[in-house]
């Protein structure tokens, strides 16, 4: 059974800067895609990025040029480097993996944007 824990999430003003991180555990192979998703209150779920294990991203829109994805792939780990961040970035962020049909989510950790 995959296991996924971030961590990273914290309290910073508008225009600061996070890292979360996200680590895998309980298989023996490189899990093919990693990501990133927020819910912010009263809102769905929705995609902020995402990185193959060939190491190929995607991501949204709303933080291309601001956020950045990236993964030690021998560990299954991976990290959000999220920049100039403004309070709309404000969510709980969830990591997920796929692995075959299996798709796989964390707890969430809670970003918080505010002066």
């Amino acid at each position: 059974q995959v296991h996924l824990a971030e961590s990273g999430g914290d309290l910073v003003q508008p225009g600061g800067s996070l890292r979360l991180s996200c680590v895998a555990s309980g298989m023996d192979s490189r899990l093919p895609i990693m990501g990133w998703y927020r819910q912010a209150p009263g809102k769905e779920r929705e995609l902020v990025a995402t990185i193959a294990s060939t190491m190929i991203t995607n991501y949204a829109d709303s933080v291309k040029g601001r956020f950045t994805i990236f993964r030690e792939n021998a560990k299954n780990i991976i990290y959000l480097q999220m920049d100039s961040l403004q309070p709309e970035d404000t969510a709980v962020y969830y990591c997920r993996a796929v692995r075959a049909t299996n798709i796989y989510w964390g707890q969430g950790t809670q970003v918080t944007v505010s002066s």
